[in-house]
């Protein structure tokens, strides 16, 4: 069995679901390639009553045979011909979880669950009577539903409103790994990077295990970017084609969100995502920027204010990020391609990009760093103007205690010199927050650099704290 890493509490959780005395019905989701597959098979050491895996892009006789023929490869028991439909197979799966005799608890494991529900074939209508008239009946039922299509899940399963309305026992969604668990993930492969290396890995990659594991040790950060994306075999140059279109049916739409959210380092409300995307307001807009958030693609932010029509959406998804910046065009390509874009202005704009989102993602490991992970806070984005200056914060950090870490995240090679101009944009800044929002709170400008500030006349008395790339790996 591999090392699982991380995932403490899911594993938890599915041990907890092993240990009970009822029959469970997990829903398991989350983003494609973020390693739910392996999690599941892992934990359970591939001992299974039964498992399968949905067919992408096939018609319902094509899934029926393949449901048909793993059941036939795992089963005892004669099963001569195909069922003609899903209320059939299901019984064939009934009779053959009936013949094991062993005492254990019953295991099933339906991975890529949505691809099953072809049009008109009342995939669901048959799981629910499975589950109601024959699983909940019993007391060793473990039924594990798996899939990438969040959408799917959550309105078929989880927020299901007909026969498998509060059926659901437990649900887990499967998180990209921390920068934590990207550190161990690695290091359990002898790989020597340092965490700056890992930082800009992350970049461009994220958390996601599928992509990391295609990372080689006797290459650099940005010879690793080069291979995976500028070269003619990289596995990531055409990895967009099929990561919306195997999850959203009317992906084009999808895809126009998260390129209008692609334009925007802060973040985009709603008003300004319909003009830039085109995707026209009402009920489809909100079910694509749910499926999106669901899916992992973006976050949504509440605003300081808290008021729901200044929520901030953005586009979260590092290899989405990095695809629609430098590979979508398909002016960047071949040989030392990436290598010899290194120092260009585009790319460092990209990396502050990036790492605002690392800092956001990791908020929690920052108010460790801060020495405030007991205090209540409120983590939120702030825009706003007065009649002269206007002035964006994509970390606010409000707590409890009466202060607000107004957060200014800056990656570079070195220490981070601040000078007399920046020194003034920061105050400005700061005031201007303190102006429209009128708090009465203190406010603690926190710098979050990679290897910290340096202390100069401009920076003493201006930073109240730091936090730097060590404290992200926490």
């Amino acid at each position: 069995m591999e090392t699982i890493i991380g995932r403490k509490k899911e594993k938890n959780q599915l041990k907890s679901i092993l240990e009970s005395s009822k029959s469970e019905f997990l829903a398991i989701y989350g983003r494609r390639r973020v390693g739910k597959t392996f999690l599941i098979r892992e934990f359970f050491e591939y001992k299974f009553s039964f498992q399968i895996s949905g067919l992408a892009n096939a018609n319902t006789v094509q899934q029926l045979s393949n449901f048909h023929s793993s059941l036939k490869t795992q089963s005892k028991i004669n099963l001569e011909h195909i069922p003609n439909d899903w209320i059939t197979a299901f019984q064939h799966l009934i009779k053959h979880l009936e013949s094991i005799e062993n005492s254990e608890k019953k295991v099933i494991f339906i991975d890529e669950m949505p691809w099953f529900d072809t049009s008109g074939s009342d995939f669901v209508m048959a799981l629910e009577h499975f589950w109601n008239s024959w699983a909940t009946n019993r007391k060793d039922i473990i039924l594990i539903a798996c899939g990438s299509a969040a959408a799917w899940m959550m309105s078929n399963l989880i927020l299901n409103t007909g026969g498998l309305h509060n059926r659901i026992t437990q649900r887990i969604k499967i998180e990209p790994f921390c920068l934590e668990e990207v550190e161990t993930f690695f290091n359990n492969k002898n790989f020597v990077f340092d965490r700056y290396q890992i930082l800009q890995i992350y970049m461009a990659l994220g958390g996601i295990p599928y992509y990391l594991d295609a990372v080689k040790s006797e290459f650099s950060a940005a010879q690793n970017i080069q291979n995976l994306f500028f070269e003619t075999s990289g596995i990531l140059q055409n990895e967009f084609q099929t990561l919306y279109r195997s999850l959203f049916k009317k992906y084009e739409l999808y895809e126009k969100v998260v390129e209008a959210l692609s334009t925007k380092t802060y973040g985009l409300q709603r008003n300004e995502i319909i003009q830039l995307s085109g995707v026209l307001s009402g009920g489809s807009l909100t079910k694509i920027l749910n499926d999106l958030q669901e899916s992992g693609f973006i976050d949504i932010y509440p605003s300081f204010d808290n008021k729901s029509k200044n929520l901030t959406y953005r586009l979260s998804d590092y290899y989405t990020l990095f695809y629609l910046k430098f590979i979508r065009e398909g002016t960047i390509r071949g040989k030392n391609a990436w290598l010899n874009l290194i120092d260009h202005p585009t790319v460092r704009v990209w990396q502050g990009i990036s790492f605002e989102q690392i800092c956001i993602d990791h908020s929690e490991q920052i108010k460790v760093a801060l020495g405030i992970s007991g205090v209540m806070t409120n983590v939120s984005t702030w825009r706003g103007k007065t009649e002269t200056k206007s002035a964006q914060i994509d970390l606010l950090i409000d707590r409890r205690d009466q202060v607000i870490n107004v957060c200014e995240a800056k990656f570079s090679l070195n220490s981070f010199i601040i000078d007399k101009d920046y020194a003034e944009k920061l105050r400005d800044k700061v005031g201007t927050f303190k102006q429209v929002t009128k708090t009465k709170k203190a406010v603690f400008l926190t710098m979050i650099t990679a290897y910290g500030v340096e202390k100069n006349k401009h920076s003493l008395g201006l930073i109240q704290n730091e936090v730097t790339m060590d404290d992200l790996f926490k």
